[in-house]
């Protein structure tokens, strides 16, 4: 099964094993949130192709992707196949495509007369770089570790190979840092949580982990949980927050190094920020929810419901 297919659904069974009113008070967050477009704003402004794959996938986690709100997301979507986008929203599109498509049966991309694979190889060749990677941008320089993943992960759940995956793994193992973490840039020195987590769920998707580097990632992200319960962004910032949390302990999952995080204070954190009428914020610093850190939220809770840590 694609990676993210596999994590969609481990989530989806970890939060069936969320209390009801939980369940239901947050898919009704996310559900208010559609604009009658059919898209999903942040938190101000016109629809937003990147928060609506995260309201999309939080209702499907939580059981909540109604026909109606579906029907309208992909007449959203489908309005966007043929645009100008950057690689972020683009990926979002195909990856909220897809979920949609295996949920509610929608076919966004047929519906616009385009074919998903064709789509996707028009649109991502232009970013890949002679080191087996893939760019942010037409004219970056160099390969960015979070989008070659973001790529990486999409062609394989449109069902298209990923090409040259020897050198793509080379390039993930090449951003390696003596800390063990991994930067998103080569020249970068200092590690961070999110580029960790993008380079283990790349050399994952590849089946190309070695155990070396299995082991020194898995205790630098352990080492970014801080007294607060969740995960920094990286060492120099001494605040948690609801993001590198979520990715941060996907990527321990997926390592098998889940034991080295206090999984209760992590829920405790994660819960401080739940809003009572449905949502989460980012963290201590933050004063209002949204749509993305309420899937990153709820993505915690159903993690560690799903792999019973204790």
């Amino acid at each position: 099964m694609p990676y993210l297919g596999n994590l969609t659904l481990r989530l989806s069974a970890g939060a069936m094993r969320l209390p009801e009113p939980v369940r239901r008070r947050h898919a009704e967050f996310l559900a208010a949130a559609q604009n009658p477009d059919g898209g999903f704003p942040g938190r101000e402004g016109p629809s937003d192709l990147y928060y609506t794959g995260f309201a999309l996938c939080g209702l499907a986690l939580l059981g909540g992707l109604r026909e109606a709100v579906a029907s309208r997301a992909a007449g959203f979507l489908g309005g966007h196949v043929e645009s100008s986008l950057p690689s972020v929203d683009f990926l979002s599109l195909v990856f909220s495509a897809v979920l949609l498509e295996f949920m509610t049966g929608f076919d966004v991309f047929g519906s616009a007369g385009r074919d998903r694979r064709q789509v996707l190889l028009e649109r991502t060749e232009p970013f890949r770089r002679d080191d087996g990677g893939y760019a942010k941008t037409p004219r970056s320089g160099p390969s960015s570790t979070y989008h070659t993943f973001l790529v990486a992960a999409c062609r394989e759940l449109a069902g298209i190979a990923v090409s040259e995956p020897v050198r793509m793994a080379g390039l993930a193992r090449s951003r390696q840092r003596p800390d063990g973490g991994f930067v998103e840039l080569d020249g970068l020195e200092h590690s961070g949580t999110s580029p960790t987590a993008a380079a283990v769920g790349l050399l994952r998707l590849l089946d190309a982990m070695e155990e070396p580097i299995r082991l020194a990632s898995g205790r630098f992200l352990a080492g970014m949980q801080n007294l607060e319960g969740g995960l920094r962004a990286n060492t120099r910032i001494p605040v948690a927050d609801l993001l590198s949390t979520f990715v941060g302990l996907v990527a321990l999952a997926d390592l098998e190094s889940l034991s080295g995080v206090d999984a209760a204070s992590a829920r405790r954190y994660v819960r401080s920020l739940e809003v009572p009428q449905g949502g989460f914020r980012g963290g201590a610093w933050d004063d209002r929810p949204d749509v993305e850190y309420t899937f990153y939220g709820l993505g915690v809770q159903a993690l560690l419901a799903s792999l019973e840590v204790e």
